[in-house]
């Protein structure tokens, strides 16, 4: 099957910036052309040294301070259908996912051994941040009363479950310490357990967290006005992807390596992220008709 088969990471690393790419050479950021392909290079600085993604990086920082005021903000919030809390630890998932996409993605000249390891934090979190996006879905069914020690520790018991082992797969595979995931450009650069864990798991969370709140707001509320915030932010994820796969290498090339897709990935990325918090919002507001109990127990 080539290039092409299951779990194999070599076009994807050819054609975009992604943080797992790091994991898999010497020192993927540019000039780099292990994979082949367009080259980002950006500005270039002293001692033939680049700053290849300043864009991505102004706007990973927009995005922090974005999330902190997001954090802020949702403290503040009297929450109907899905406490605070929850939607905090998604928010700082997302803040450790940005911090790290300045040093992973940003093209800092680093030492190859220190991207590396914000490369597999930065999978590791992104792994973990869509698995708590999920369980906010989950929460407003109220399998468990929200915002109690319960449904908080199970978030982030899961959470760091995820975000652990998804990090020593990322760091063993970029260090080969054990050599179970070694790759090599011989075989594609191929890594199964990567693929499933930061390709196609969170994925699938994303998928069912729009499901889950669909059925929610629909079915439950009763209201569709929260739809168009949800389907916006899936919308603006979708093209920040189409930006990252299939726009980057075609962008790369027009500008001659000056920019490509990752810095409107991480824009649009922000921009989703933005939009499920006003979708929350919309679904946490105090007038929503909750069901109350009465002393003679009718609801």
């Amino acid at each position: 099957m080539g290039s092409t088969q299951f779990g194999n990471f070599n076009d994807f690393c050819r054609d975009s910036t992604l943080p797992v790419c790091n994991l898999f050479v010497s020192n993927n950021q540019p000039p780099n052309k292990a994979y082949g392909g367009c080259v980002l290079k950006g500005i270039e600085l002293s001692g033939d040294r680049y700053l290849s993604n300043l864009g991505s990086i102004l706007l990973a920082f927009i995005s922090i301070l974005t999330t902190l005021f997001l954090l802020f903000r949702s403290d503040r919030k009297r929450a109907a259908v899905g406490r605070s809390r929850e939607i905090q630890l998604f928010l700082f998932g997302f803040l450790i996912i940005e911090i790290c996409e300045i040093f992973s993605v940003g093209g800092f000249p680093l030492d190859g051994a220190v991207r590396k390891g914000f490369s597999a934090v930065h999978i590791a979190a992104i792994t973990a941040t869509c698995w708590i996006l999920l369980l906010n879905a989950l929460v407003g069914f109220q399998f468990l009363d929200d915002g109690t020690p319960a449904s908080i520790g199970l978030i982030v018991a899961s959470g760091l479950v995820l975000f652990i082992g998804t990090g020593y797969i990322a760091l063993d595979t970029a260090f080969d310490w054990t050599g179970e995931f070694a790759t090599t450009s011989s075989n594609h650069y191929r890594n199964i357990a990567l693929y499933v864990l930061y390709q196609l798991f969170p994925l699938v969370c994303l998928v069912l967290f729009y499901v889950f709140e669909v059925i929610l707001v629909v079915r439950i509320l009763g209201e569709f006005r929260p739809l168009i915030y949800l389907t916006a932010a899936a919308l603006l994820f979708a093209i920040g992807q189409i930006f990252q796969y299939v726009i980057s290498v075609h962008l790369c090339e027009a500008s001659s390596g000056k920019i490509n897709g990752a810095l409107f990935e991480t824009l649009f990325t922000l921009l989703a992220v933005v939009t499920v918090w006003f979708f929350w919002s919309s679904i946490t507001e105090d007038d929503w008709p909750m069901p109350m109990s009465t002393p003679g127990g009718y609801h």
